[in-house]
């Protein structure tokens, strides 16, 4: 066997085993984060007052975004996709925990957060923390948040990363998420299901 040929035979071999080794991995329409070396857990409080942890989600895909009840545009606008992302995955979006971390803690106590998240949909639920958790959370998840100084002392508006991580049944981060499309979002998310069994 001449060099050359060789040299085409193991190329098209090569060929083969990378054409392979790429169909074991998802395909998946948003940014995949998976082996990320960040976002891996947090300890905050949800709306109902229980103290939570991602564990407490296990078995079920995980769609974490950070915002704030003023919020104008994004956080609604983020929270209604979310519904529709349920919606859409039928009887398996029973498998999705939707989190929506404040990045406020001054403003959005408690009962704000209780009023405002499951007006979207009852299973989503509102966590928060006190300053230093919050702060701890957001490095932890690579989110910017910063205050933009309104009218009044009471009148700001917080500036924050818009955009949610997605967790797998396994607790583990696989995607980051820049929303504006629920079918992509749900075909995703069934992946994560799927693979889990």
């Amino acid at each position: 066997m001449s060099a050359c040929l060789r040299t085409w035979v193991g190329l098209v071999f090569a060929a083969f085993v990378l054409a392979g080794c790429g169909g074991s991995h998802p395909s998946f329409k948003n940014t995949d984060v998976t082996g990320a070396d960040y976002g891996k857990d947090f300890a905050l409080t949800d709306h109902t007052g229980k103290a939570r942890t991602l564990a407490d989600f296990r078995g079920k895909a995980v769609v974490m975004f950070f915002g704030y009840t003023r919020c104008p545009d994004v956080c609604p606008t983020t929270l209604a996709e979310l519904k529709e992302v349920k919606d859409r995955l039928g009887e398996d979006g029973k498998r999705l925990q939707v989190l929506f971390v404040t990045v406020d803690p001054e403003r959005d106590t408690q009962k704000l957060l209780a009023n405002y998240v499951p007006a979207f949909d009852p299973s989503f639920l509102g966590l928060y923390g006190d300053s230093a958790a919050t702060a701890r959370v957001a490095k932890d998840f690579r989110v910017f948040y910063q205050k933009s100084p309104g009218k009044t002392p009471d009148g700001y508006t917080v500036d924050h990363t818009a955009g949610s991580y997605v967790f797998d049944p396994q607790g583990r981060l696989r995607l980051f998420v820049r929303h504006g499309n629920a079918a992509n979002l749900a075909a995703d998310v069934r992946i994560l299901l799927n693979a889990s069994g």
